[in-house]
């Protein structure tokens, strides 16, 4: 099987580095840019983010992020992403009384968690989707490296029985609330979690995810 080629894409934000040695551990051709036609010619197209969603938003649609990972979805290209950049898929993320527009693949609202403390750092279980691909294989207490204080807490998209596209795989995870830990609909896949920083389970799911590529 050849390699898979994988674009990080390069917006301001996000563990790049970290996520282009682990992706390039389990076998993919990597590379990191902000260039349109790498992103949307690449056979997996990575989106991630770290800090503020406003500013995270920000970097993404100034380098035409939104377009980008539309039209790779509508010809059902894969995109993946991490932390603020599954967040940023929603529809809106509310921070400090303030909403900001996201890229409304999916609808709903990032909002803060309700938690004791916070942000949630460190290692934490997931309850993954029994039919999931990015799971397959986990083991039921594995745990991943989380390091948020936002991101969302339910799942708004209804499925529809005509369409060709299986019903969203869920994949929960609670600190204090209980949040999405990650979602695979159709070719757009993100995590809350970062799999970079996930030790020998996190490459096992960047390699479940990369299998799919082609």
């Amino acid at each position: 099987m050849s390699q898979p080629s994988v674009t990080i894409l390069d917006y301001g934000s996000g563990n790049l580095r970290s996520a282009q040695r682990a992706l390039e551990h389990v076998g993919a051709r990597v590379t990191v840019t902000s260039d349109k036609a790498a992103a949307a010619d690449c056979d997996g197209l990575v989106v991630p983010g770290v800090g503020a969603y406003a500013a995270c938003m920000a970097g993404f649609t100034a380098v035409g992020g939104p377009q980008i990972v539309g039209r790779r979805l509508a010809g059902g290209r894969p995109v993946l992403g991490i932390c603020v950049g599954m967040q940023i898929m929603f529809s809106s993320g509310v921070e400090f009384g303030v909403q900001t527009d996201g890229c409304d693949e999916w609808p709903g609202t990032v909002t803060r968690l309700d938690a004791p403390v916070l942000p949630h750092m460190g290692w934490n279980t997931v309850e993954s989707a029994p039919d999931s691909v990015l799971f397959d294989g986990v083991g039921a207490d594995e745990r991943f490296y989380f390091v948020h204080s936002y991101a969302a807490q339910t799942w708004e998209l209804e499925s529809d029985e005509s369409s060709p596209i299986a019903a969203a795989k869920l994949t929960w995870a609670t600190h204090g609330s209980r949040f999405l830990a990650a979602v695979e609909n159709g070719a757009l896949s993100a995590t809350q979690f970062h799999p970079e920083k996930s030790g020998d389970v996190g490459l096992h799911l960047l390699d479940n995810w990369c299998g799919g590529l082609s």
